[in-house]
Parts: structure tokens; sequence; C-alpha cells
């Protein structure tokens, strides 16, 4: 109109528009969160629907909805079908359900490997264990080479000093669902929750460590040997646990406790010794 010198009519006739749209501003639907909300959510629980199916299982659900409106917020949330899925297992826990949230101490642990080379550039790896409640690091085993009889031995000995958890989180690593571990984690009462493949923000908070883990000494430190890797992560670990303020836990580190009642035991120790003599 500005351009030209025509009226909105013939510009709207030329454009094949209808003038009502230059005179109503779009609005939308009071209930367009709450519908937009519900498109999601079945999009990710069914991930080979389209829109189509989705707006009949909306209307079979009570929502007074058409066909292009539900397109219309699919596209708009970026929504699609995969042209290619690749087969996955329904990792289902004992309680029915795929979800898994840390309630106590001793509840879910998670472990992970991480890697890093020694100065002559031979792999290391590491075995982390953390509770996911209370975000202790439990353990890191650092070894050239970790198997499914370490993480065994690893367990067993955490097993013996804090209890047995719950559930145990985990990928589906070799070293993971080998037949012996599982068999060994079932036998002494404990669950395994593994997570699905490709998925490692299902095992978050070890994913979380591992980070700190790599962020705070592994991207900083180079190891001559295997012996001074073992040793200064280990430091790092004790450091993390009994020092590190941790946001999650209000600024306080996850063990607080332990350095100073292991200070304690000592002195009582060495005053009951004095004693003796």
């Amino acid at each position: 109109m500005r351009e030209f010198g025509v009226s909105e009519r013939k510009a709207c006739a030329v454009l094949g528009q209808h003038r009502s749209t230059q005179r109503k501003a779009p609005r939308g639907a009071d209930d367009e969160t709450a519908l937009t909300a519900d498109i999601v959510d079945l999009a990710k629980r069914y991930g080979r629907y389209g829109y189509r199916r989705i707006a009949a299982l909306l209307r079979a659900a009570g929502w007074a909805v058409n066909r292009k409106r539900v397109e219309r917020i699919w596209r708009c949330e970026g929504l699609k079908v995969p042209q290619r899925q690749p087969k996955r297992g329904r990792l289902w826990l004992a309680n029915g359900s795929c979800g898994l949230r840390p309630e106590h101490a001793n509840h879910v642990w998670a472990y992970e490997f991480v890697e890093d080379r020694t100065r002559e550039g031979r792999k290391i790896r590491m075995l982390c264990v953390v509770d996911e409640y209370t975000r202790e690091a439990l353990a890191i085993r650092v070894a050239r080479r970790l198997t499914s009889s370490d993480v065994i031995d690893v367990l067993a000995d955490l097993f013996l000093k804090h209890g047995t958890p719950t559930h145990i989180r985990s990928d589906q690593g070799p070293e993971f669902v080998a037949e012996a571990v599982k068999g060994w984690v079932a036998g002494v009462g404990a669950r395994t929750a593994y997570i699905e493949k490709a998925s490692p923000w299902e095992n978050g908070y070890v994913e979380s460590f591992n980070g700190k883990l790599r962020d705070e000494l592994l991207n900083g430190e180079v190891f001559n040997t295997l012996c001074e890797a073992q040793v200064l992560i280990e430091e790092w670990r004790r450091h993390y646990n009994r020092v590190r303020p941790h946001s999650s836990l209000g600024y306080r580190p996850p063990a607080p406790e332990t350095l100073p009642m292991a200070r304690s035991q000592s002195s009582l120790g060495a005053g009951a010794a004095a004693m003796a003599h």
C-alpha cells in the first residue's frame, strides 16, 4: 500500500489475503499452553507418531481440537518424526518404571568409566562410583585396564564399608552388563538400573561428577606414571568429599564429618595409649 499507493482492498486482493488479517491482531487461545504441553508430552511418549495421530489422541482424551491447530503447534515446537530410529530394548525396573530418583543415602548409586593417559601416551581407566543422593564420591579405581571382575571388587569393598544400596545405575557397557556382575549384584540384594543406550543424560549424577573430575583435575594435570595418577586422583576425591563446596548441597561438602571424626578418633587413640604407658 505504501509502495504503490493502492488501497487495502486492492493489496489484499493481489496477495490473496483476507482483509481481516490486517485489522485483527492474532490472539492465542486461553488453553494454548495446556494444549502445547499435552502435544509435547504425547510426542515424547509416541516418538513414531506424527501430528495427525497426536491430534486423534488429543480428541480421544477430550480436547476439541482440529488437525490444523495441532499441526501449527507441532511445527512451532519443532517436533518431527525421525526418518530412521535404532532399535532399543525397553529397560523397565522392578517397580515398573523407567525413571528413578534418589530419595535417601544408599538408595541409588551410579558408576561410570573415565579415561585419560599418562605422559607416554598409555591409557588409564577410572571407575567412578557416586551416591546420587549425598553426591559423595564413594570410590575412584584407577588402573590400566578394568574388567567386570574389578567392578565386582570395587563394589564389594564399598558394600562392606557403606552397606548395600537399593539400586546401582549404569550404562550398558560390557563391564556392567556382564552376567557375573548382574548375578553378583542381585545376589547381595541390590538391583541394577541400566540407562538406555546412547542416553548419558539418564545417568546425570555420575556424568556431572565425571565432568568435574576432568575439568578440575585431569585437564590440568600430567600424570608421569600410573602410581602418580592413583595418588593424585585419590587425593582429589578426598578433597571433593570433605572440602569442596557443592551448590546442590547449599555449598557444603558431601561428607564433611569424615575428616573431623578421623581426627577425633586418632586423638582418643593417642590419649589412651599415653594413659596405658
